[in-house]
């Protein structure tokens, strides 16, 4: 119950997140998106280690994930702060992921929902990288330059992440029906 209450609530700070870096309050933005983000630590974590898991939570946690990430990003490229290219890419990918798990529901044949260990790292890349970002302005913690190559890095995760859902989905379908 608590890990569930813990991603609602930060489904909750994606649109507060999203106003406050649309008003250029980068300090508080980059407050709310550490918050997100600890939180999406704290909820996995009391999942795991007191037997918390739900089928409520396998379907919450990457759904606010994929809120706050793909709601950071679109605004992110929005006021400037990050190339639009790379934003297309990281919607892109999650709409794919999304859009293959509902055509093989609605084919008659449901996949699983197990993200692969690449896909934390992506996750965990794109998270640093929001916050990256977001330090930047609000602090000029980092130099320009890290936050355009973790912007490549960004996208080399996201491309290979992709792939390996698509070779999943193309296996799954692949299999021969019972």
């Amino acid at each position: 119950m608590l890990p569930n209450l813990i991603s609602i609530l930060r489904l909750f700070l994606v649109p507060l997140v999203v106003a406050l870096i649309l008003d250029g309050d980068w300090t508080w933005a980059l407050y709310g998106f550490l918050i997100a983000g600890i939180s999406d630590a704290i909820d996995g974590f009391i999942a795991r280690h007191f037997d918390m898991r739900t089928e409520l939570g396998a379907y919450l946690d990457p759904l606010a994930d994929k809120a706050l990430l793909v709601s950071i990003f679109v605004t992110l490229a929005l006021v400037g702060q990050i190339p639009g290219w790379l934003t297309i890419m990281v919607v892109t990918r999650d709409v794919m992921i999304v859009g293959g798990i509902i055509l093989a529901w609605l084919l008659g044949s449901p996949m699983a929902m197990k993200p692969v260990f690449l896909s934390k790292v992506n996750t965990v890349g794109q998270i640093a990288f929001g916050g990256m970002v977001l330090s930047v302005k609000a602090f000029d913690l980092f130099p320009q330059s890290l936050v355009h190559y973790g912007g490549y890095l960004v996208a080399a995760l996201t491309a290979n992440s992709m792939l390996v859902y698509v070779i999943q989905w193309l296996n799954h379908f692949s299999e021969a029906p019972e």
